[in-house]
């Protein structure tokens, strides 16, 4: 239970953490490459652009558990804890609703990969594993707002103060 506990609280940011490093050696080693040996490989670019996409879909999801997505909440620092909580509910819906829409409509460019056997130019692997990069960080970040919509019911009906990325509203 404890590993579990752990990925809950710290998966995003060990990914993030994962795939920021695999950029910044990839860059750094095709840097050297090229100017001290006047050589490059194929493969680096692709390495660290996948590894940034992956970053940005995880780093999304890594968002919503924190709120720290844009928005405007200079309304919300004047409500009462349920205004609060039925504000950032409502908010939570919306985005779920979109989060399930792309998450279908994402699934398909890797079935059409999968069906194709495309591959990587520089890497020669399956396209899908960079192209499953969306459909994951969509279903982290469903897994994140059914988290945040159970906070915010929780909120709405105990009124209690409700979390705001690393802070509570009183």
């Amino acid at each position: 239970m404890n590993f579990l506990k752990q990925i809950d609280e710290n998966g995003e940011r060990w990914l993030l953490l994962f795939f920021y490093t695999t950029i910044v050696i990839t860059i750094a080693m095709e840097v050297l490459r090229r100017f001290v040996f006047s050589y490059s490989s194929i493969w680096g670019e692709e390495v660290a652009r996948y590894a940034f996409i992956y970053l940005a879909w995880v780093g999304a999801s890594a968002a919503v558990k924190e709120r720290a997505h844009i928005r405007i909440d200079v309304l919300l620092h004047y409500l009462p804890n349920r205004g609060k909580a039925a504000i950032y509910l409502l908010g939570d819906v919306a985005t779920l609703v979109v989060a399930l829409f792309a998450l279908y409509w994402s699934i398909h460019p890797i079935e059409i990969s999968l069906k194709f056997g495309s591959v990587t130019h520089g890497l020669g692997i399956s396209q899908a594993w960079f192209l499953a990069a969306v459909p994951l960080g969509f279903s982290m970040m469903i897994f994140r707002l059914m988290q945040s919509m159970r906070r915010d019911i929780r909120s709405l009906t105990q009124n209690t103060p409700v979390f705001e990325g690393n802070k509570l509203f009183d």
